[in-house]
């Protein structure tokens, strides 16, 4: 599929009139917000929309954070973008308010996307909303409180994911994941 029929197809997507970490926790408008593992900027985007004060989006990959500059740009909506592996972000102390990130779920490398929260809950002051999948709800919960001592770890909705064969290491040509939004407290 060519990225205009992929763009095409999320505008028409439906949405959230009311999203839950802006309507019910207000962990964006007028916060700091961090989009680790931002790829094409969505999340970050989405939080420059709600009335984040500030975005700073994070990826390793030079080719997503260009796709996500000139998407932000295309919306005139002005979000810092830093071309660097999260492990090596060397982000002292609490930094933002919220991050925000759909990590790499860690199938194809064990353990990524508790790297991801890990670092996540040490540099976010408020909050931080991250995709897992549903199958890894018991370890995700018990690493999040115990190994990285967040206040609490609460799945806010279970999703399906729709993810085609994007990479080589895909053997499928596509698969439906379901995935949990889950909020945590730092």
């Amino acid at each position: 599929m060519k990225l205009k029929q992929v763009e095409g197809l999320l505008g028409t997507l439906q949405q959230f009139s009311n999203p839950k970490a802006e309507s019910t926790f207000g962990d964006i408008s007028g916060k700091v917000v961090a989009d680790f593992g931002c790829g094409c900027g969505t999340l970050g985007i989405a939080s420059a929309l709600l009335g984040a004060e500030h975005v700073i989006s994070i990826d390793i990959d030079s080719q997503a954070l260009e796709i996500a500059s000139e998407n932000a740009a295309d919306l005139e909506l002005d979000i810092d973008f830093i071309c660097c592996d999260i492990k090596n972000l060397g982000w002292r102390g609490q930094l933002v308010n919220t991050v925000v990130m759909n990590p790499p779920f860690g199938t194809r490398k064990k353990g990524s996307d508790m790297g991801f929260l890990t670092i996540a809950l040490k540099v976010a002051s408020e909050a931080v909303y991250s995709l897992h999948k549903t199958t890894t709800r018991d370890h995700v919960k018990r690493t999040a409180l115990r190994d990285c001592n967040a206040k609490s770890a609460e799945v806010l909705c279970e999703l399906k994911f729709d993810v085609p064969q994007l990479y080589k290491f895909h053997k499928k040509k596509e698969v439906d994941i379901a995935v949990d939004l889950w909020r945590f407290v730092p």
